[in-house]
């Protein structure tokens, strides 16, 4: 007896609403984020099409792709369905979406506030779980040339080392640097090592005429400016 044709697999639907021959025929736009996800995964269970997987993934974190972004591969393959090879082209796939985003920034980014260092550099460290220090490289019209991940760190210190600051500010042409890193724990409160790093910074910067325009502590869904504050 030849088994049951599965009601839900994508083979069995019209080819127009099929992801990959919609995306081919109609562009990538009309697709939903469930069929996009859809086409990355490639296949389904016997129980569901690779649709209705995407689509109960995507419920998972409310439908939110940058959440969706903050999964790693061994959460994704909690899914049935998802195996090692899916988990990791569709954290592969945000992360190029991340990136590209970032470029873009990047590309036309002028910095004139501390929100506009927030908005530049919060994809990056905003929701790690340990500690990052980043260094945003600007030329004469306080426009971003260069960004540099100084150092990678346990959850409660990283470590910073000035002369490769400086070094790396040399060699792009840099005239001001505007520092940041991340609290996982989510206080937006300097502590004295954050104050004591950032005058070293300044100061070792000073002989190179090279400015220090702000420093910036970011958490998950906000910041603190030394500058703002008035204690750069």
């Amino acid at each position: 007896m030849q088994d049951k044709i599965n009601p839900l697999s994508i083979k069995q639907w019209a080819e127009e609403d099929r992801p990959r021959e919609k995306l081919l025929h109609k562009g990538r736009g009309v697709l939903s984020d469930a069929e996009l996800v859809a086409i990355l995964i490639g296949s389904g269970t016997k129980q569901e099409s690779a649709v209705e997987l995407s689509k109960r993934i995507l419920s998972s974190v409310s439908n939110n792709l940058n959440e969706l972004g903050k999964l790693s591969v061994k959460q994704l393959m909690r899914f049935n369905g998802i195996g090692e090879a899916k988990a990791i082209t569709i954290a592969a796939a945000l992360e190029l979406g991340r990136r590209r985003r970032n470029e873009a920034l990047i590309d036309k980014k002028k910095i004139d506030s501390s929100k506009a260092v927030f908005e530049l550099i919060h994809p990056f460290i905003g929701d790690l779980l340990h500690e990052e220090f980043w260094v945003v490289y600007l030329n004469n019209s306080n426009k971003v040339i260069f960004k540099l991940q100084l150092s990678k760190g346990g959850i409660t210190a990283t470590l910073v080392d000035v002369r490769l600051i400086l070094k790396c500010a040399l060699e792009v042409g840099a005239t001001a640097l505007i520092l940041a890193h991340n609290h996982p724990s989510g206080s937006l409160i300097p502590s004295d090592a954050d104050r004591l790093i950032t005058q070293k910074i300044k100061s070792a910067s000073q002989s190179l005429d090279i400015k220090i325009l702000d420093h910036l502590i970011v958490t998950e869904k906000a910041y603190f400016s030394f500058s703002d504050q008035g204690i750069l």
